[in-house]
């Protein structure tokens, strides 16, 4: 369920964020370090839309009261104008919420510490992802900029992220080594030997005997 915001539901939509804030984050926050001064508390307002001037005088004056007591009515809190322990708890829970969405949408690096402060680099990232999404670059997270925001974590960390696929270690391939080709021995022909002519055998003439002479 996503919280609308308009003038006449801003209450139910303050505290509808905070609970979807949680489930988005999807993370435990610290506990409330220490008690803010008056000047932190002051930046915190103010870093979340309230109409209060950042200083370090105490909460008494009328403008801070007033910012503490529209604070604790869009909440729900007790409303008396002090900034009590459950105020400021409240109120560091909704910065670390704050800080976890920039992280997750924005991935700073190194990334924005989850504590109970608005300080310079908090500001700094507001104003980053209002220049992201052409937004006035106030610096200030209102109650319209963190819908957006938590509507955008909440995209962001509801997707799978994406993992690289391994790349397969190039096995070398095994060039076989080149067995020389046995050249066969060139067997001589035998050159045949001649055979000699037969030397024809004479044929005998046969020598006429001769014939005796009658002697008278």
């Amino acid at each position: 369920m996503w919280c609308g915001f308009n003038k006449s539901s801003a209450i139910i939509a303050a505290t509808c964020l905070v609970s979807a804030s949680v489930i988005i984050s999807d993370s435990s926050f610290a506990a409330r370090q220490r008690n803010y001064t008056p000047q932190e508390l002051r930046a915190v307002l103010h870093g979340l839309g309230y109409k209060v001037k950042v200083s370090n005088t105490p909460l008494t004056d009328e403008e801070t009261k007033k910012a503490i007591r529209d604070f604790q009515k869009g909440y729900k809190l007790g409303v008396d104008g002090i900034a009590g322990p459950k105020t400021q708890d409240l109120a560091a829970n909704i910065v670390q919420i704050l800080q976890a969405n920039l992280n997750a949408v924005l991935k700073p690096n190194p990334p924005l510490p989850r504590d109970q402060f608005f300080g310079p680099r908090t500001e700094q990232l507001i104003k980053e992802y209002q220049k992201k999404n052409q937004l006035s670059e106030t610096g200030i997270a209102d109650l319209a900029f963190r819908q957006k925001l938590n509507a955008e974590a909440k995209d962001t960390i509801g997707k799978p992220q994406p993992q690289p696929s391994p790349k397969p270690t190039a096995t070398p391939t095994a060039k076989p080594t080149a067995k020389p080709t046995a050249k066969p021995t060139a067997t001589p022909t035998a050159k045949p030997t001649a055979t000699p002519a037969a030397t024809p055998t004479p044929t005998s003439t046969a020598t006429p005997t001769p014939t005796p002479t009658a002697t008278p």
